[in-house]
């Protein structure tokens, strides 16, 4: 196991605030709740100093730059006009101290059946975080799903509940529901593929599904796949 590299990060967790970011769940132009979390990815060892002083003069003022993104309020194009106009924020209040800006936005109203739908972007000093790959990830998407081997599964539909990690833009299909399989790797595969091929755009999908009526003594059964688009191409 490689040991862990050298870091100095100040960050702010879980900003709360209301924005209008284009359609949410019900394709309504409105404000939903955002929560935003800011990672001030620093120079090697700039803490150094306010860790000997214990003076917070010596450090990043994470006051103000949670004041600095709570007074957000305007509407914007999309989720990523939002994400640049944090990330310039935290640039300007960290000056050359910091490395990169890592802006992750969390949408709960984003997607209906989803738990959470959020979007990641690391953009280091100097460079335009609009031109940086997303990280993009739909969280606990719950559908009813003819899936399973046992004849009462054929039966009738069951909840599966999955996660999809994706790179640029994510694309949930609704045939997914009208479908039918056997097995978890199917259907698992069937959204990777999905996913993939959904826009030129995305360069590799993460999905996690799982079975939580499967086992009487366990929380779930699961299968998580990761593929690169290129895997798709040919077929």
């Amino acid at each position: 196991m490689s040991l862990p590299t050298t870091t100095d990060v100040v960050l702010v967790d879980t900003i709360q605030l209301t924005a209008n970011i284009g359609e949410d769940c019900w394709g309504r132009l409105r404000e939903q709740p955002v929560f935003i979390t800011v990672h001030l990815h620093l120079k090697p060892s700039f803490l150094q100093i306010s860790g000997q002083s214990d003076n917070v003069i010596d450090s990043i003022h994470y006051g103000h730059l949670t004041k600095a993104v709570s007074s957000l309020s305007e509407s914007y194009t999309d989720v990523r006009a939002l994400v640049h106009e944090v990330t310039q924020k935290a640039f300007a209040l960290a000056e050359e101290n910091v490395d990169a800006v890592r802006v992750v936005i969390g949408l709960p109203k984003q997607i209906l059946l989803a738990n959470d739908f959020e979007i990641e972007v690391i953009t280091p000093r100097g460079q335009d975080s609009s031109q940086q790959t997303a990280k993009v990830s739909v969280k606990d998407l719950v559908m009813p799903v003819l899936i399973g081997v046992n004849p009462p599964e054929r039966l009738a539909k069951q909840r599966v509940i999955t996660n999809i990690t994706f790179y640029e833009r994510s694309g949930v299909h609704e045939e997914i529901e009208n479908t039918a399989y056997l097995t978890l790797e199917k259907f698992v595969l069937h959204i990777v593929r999905s996913s993939c091929l959904a826009s030129d755009a995305i360069e590799a999908v993460t999905t996690r599904s799982q079975k939580p009526s499967a086992l009487s003594f366990a929380h779930s059964s699961g299968v998580e796949m990761t593929r690169y688009r290129d895997a798709f191409k040919a077929l």
